[in-house]
C-alpha cells in the first residue's frame, strides 16, 4: 500500500475504530433484508380469520352500510323534506329515522357477535391483561356513547338538525371537549372491548373497519 493510500484509511478511520459505518438513516432503509422480517404473528393473526365466512361477510356488509344508509337518508331529507311531509311534523319523522338506526345498530352488533363466536379465538389474547383492558375500553366507550347521548338528546343525537331541528348552542362540554364525535368513537371502543374480551382476531379486524366507516361517515357530514 502506497503512503497515499495509507493516509486515506487513516483520514476515513482517524480514531481506528474497526466498527462498521452506521447506514444512512433514509438511504439504509434500502440495505434491509425484507424477506427476514419475523412475521410468524401476523400469520398466526391471519390463520384464524376465514374470509369466506359468509356471517363474517354480513358483519361488514351491516357495518358499511349503516353509516352510509343513515347520510343518504338525511341528506336526502333536508333537500326535499319528503319525510317531515310524510310524517306530517319534523319532530316525528326525526324519532321514526332514529329508531331505524336504533335497529340498525342492534342488528351490525348481532351480526358482529355472531361472527366473532364462529371463528378461532387466538390463545395470545387469552390473557388476563388483554380481559381487563377490553373492560376498560368497553367502559369508557359507553361512557362515550351515553353523556353524548345525554347531551345531545334524542333529536340531537340522530339527525336532527337535517330535519330543521337545530339546538340552542353548539355543545362544547363532556365528551365533546375529549373528542368531537364521541357517539362514533365511543362505539368503536365498545367494539374494540368486545374483541379484546373474546380474544377474537376477527373482533379486532371488525373493529377497524368501524373505524374506517366512522371515518368516512365524518368526512361525508363534514
Amino acid at each position: 500500500m502506497s503512503d497515499n493510500d495509507a493516509a486515506a484509511v487513516r483520514n476515513d478511520n482517524p480514531a481506528g475504530n474497526n466498527h462498521p459505518a452506521l447506514l444512512e438513516c433514509c438511504g439504509g432503509l434500502n440495505n434491509v433484508d425484507y424477506s427476514k422480517m419475523d412475521l410468524t404473528l401476523m400469520e398466526a393473526f391471519l390463520k384464524r380469520i376465514n374470509v369466506y365466512d359468509s356471517r363474517l361477510c354480513v358483519a361488514v356488509i351491516a357495518i358499511i352500510f349503516n353509516p352510509l344508509f343513515w347520510n343518504v337518508v338525511a341528506r336526502w331529507e333536508h333537500r326535499t323534506r319528503r319525510l317531515s311531509r310524510l310524517f306530517g311534523s319534523p319532530y316525528l319523522a326525526c324519532c321514526c329515522l332514529g329508531f331505524v338506526i336504533i335497529l340498525l345498530n342492534i342488528y351490525r352488533s348481532h351480526s358482529m357477535t355472531v361472527a366473532m363466536k364462529a371463528q378461532a379465538r387466538w390463545e395470545l389474547m387469552e390473557r388476563t391483561v388483554v380481559f381487563y383492558t377490553g373492560i376498560a375500553f368497553m367502559v369508557f366507550g359507553t361512557l362515550l356513547v351515553v353523556s353524548s347521548f345525554l347531551a345531545l338528546g334524542f333529536t340531537g343525537t340522530f339527525l336532527g338538525d337535517y330535519f330543521g331541528i337545530l339546538m340552542d348552542e353548539k355543545v362544547t362540554g363532556f365528551p365533546f371537549n375529549i373528542t368531537e364525535n364521541p357517539m362514533y368513537w365511543g362505539s368503536t371502543a365498545n367494539y374494540l372491548g368486545l374483541a379484546l374480551i373474546g380474544a377474537s382476531p376477527v373482533g379486532l379486524v371488525l373493529t377497524a373497519i368501524v373505524a374506517v366507516a366512522y371515518k368516512v361517515a365524518i368526512t361525508f357530514e363534514g
